[in-house]
């Protein structure tokens, strides 16, 4: 009775794993092949612009922003960031005098790279809204995370089908080529399942929590981190003694960006990297809150000493592009978009040799 009921509940499982792969399989190879372009697609947009490495220097920066902020009508810098790219490569994003955003790629020196509409992409920033949003907004966000939790909950289930025996690894995880075309691609399918299960199943599941990084936060008590309002009292400090500020409070960081100051809030929302972070990247998990009237530091909030909700959610993005295991993780995630591909061709190829042949009996 037991063996039997086992029997049943497999094939359920198989049922289940077949049929939501096949519904689903084109998002997830979407996804797949995005995210493998993706792997490294922010230093191969710097190097299409320029290799040619520029110190940073952040009077020469401020001397280009005050440009944009002194443009007449509406004009006004929003925020600067490094581009996660090659080193000292930034990207600004401001309001022209007619009101529309921009985003103005620059070396080190200030000099613009690129000056473009804010969602005029390239070819790899197009790549990376489709991994985002399906060029959707919203409506796309959500849909890719309960896709990506679909796939990972399938990912499971074949998991556990094609798990063997003990004694039946070797035979397991190394494909047959001497068997019929069904039986080869079965053993094709859950050969490479099983090397690669374990690490795309985190990949994925770390990723689909980012599209609901904001609901997940908000339940496990992870809140905002802002300071009130700090009104004007003149001219604010440069960017260059907002950053050096910022990159002091947490001994050992680097500059990652940061929001401009206003009228309202004369204060600069600065990111840092810091010693210890998951980040390896271009990005930062530690935030300091500079005052722009003299340049003093209102608060600073290390990533490494960050309440253990805050640590979980901000270990997703690099968990999830592989960046927390440096090169080296990044190549993984990449060979795991690789994998998912493969998994989805050879499994449909399987369904439908199994189907011929049910028809053909």
């Amino acid at each position: 009775m037991a063996v039997a009921e086992r029997r049943g509940g497999l094939r359920l499982i198989a049922r289940l794993h077949r049929w939501l792969g096949l519904a689903a399989a084109i998002i997830w190879m979407l996804q797949a092949a995005t995210g493998v372009l993706l792997a490294f697609h922010f230093e191969a947009d710097d190097a299409l612009l320029s290799t040619e490495r520029v110190p940073t220097d952040f009077d020469a920066i401020q001397q280009h922003m005050s440009g944009l902020d002194n443009a007449g009508g509406e004009a006004g810098t929003i925020w600067v960031w490094t581009t996660a790219g090659l080193p000292d490569r930034y990207v600004v994003l401001y309001r022209a005098p007619d009101g529309d955003e921009r985003t103005a790629k620059i070396d080190g020196a200030g000099r613009v790279l690129r000056d473009a509409a804010a969602d005029d992409y390239t070819f790899l920033g197009l790549m990376r809204e489709i991994h985002l949003t399906l060029l959707s907004g919203n409506v796309g966000h959500w849909i890719l995370g309960i896709a990506g939790l679909l796939l990972f909950t399938n990912i499971l289930f074949g998991l556990y089908m094609a798990w063997p025996r003990s004694g039946h690894w070797r035979r397991a995880l190394v494909p047959v080529n001497s068997a019929g075309p069904s039986a080869r691609s079965y053993s094709w399918h859950r050969a490479v399942g099983l090397w690669g299960a374990i690490p795309a199943a985190v990949s994925i599941l770390v990723g689909s929590l980012m599209v609901f990084e904001h609901q997940i936060g908000d339940a496990i008590g992870v809140e905002e981190i802002t300071l009130p309002a700090n009104p004007a009292r003149g001219a604010p400090v440069g960017l260059d003694l907002a950053a050096r500020a910022a990159v002091d409070a947490i001994p050992g960081s680097r500059f990652v960006g940061t929001t401009m100051p206003s009228v309202d809030d004369a204060s600069y929302y600065a990111w840092v990297r810091g010693p210890g972070e998951l980040y390896r990247g271009g990005y930062g998990g530690s935030l300091v809150i500079v005052d722009a009237n003299d340049g003093s530091v209102r608060g600073a909030w290390p990533g490494t000493e960050a309440a253990p909700a805050r640590a979980l959610m901000g270990s997703l993005y690099p968990l999830h592009t592989g960046e927390a295991a440096g090169t080296l993780g990044r190549i993984l995630v990449m060979l795991t978009g690789v994998w998912l591909i493969v998994m989805a061709i050879v499994g449909v190829q399987l369904w439908q040799r199994r189907r011929a042949a049910r028809r053909a009996r």
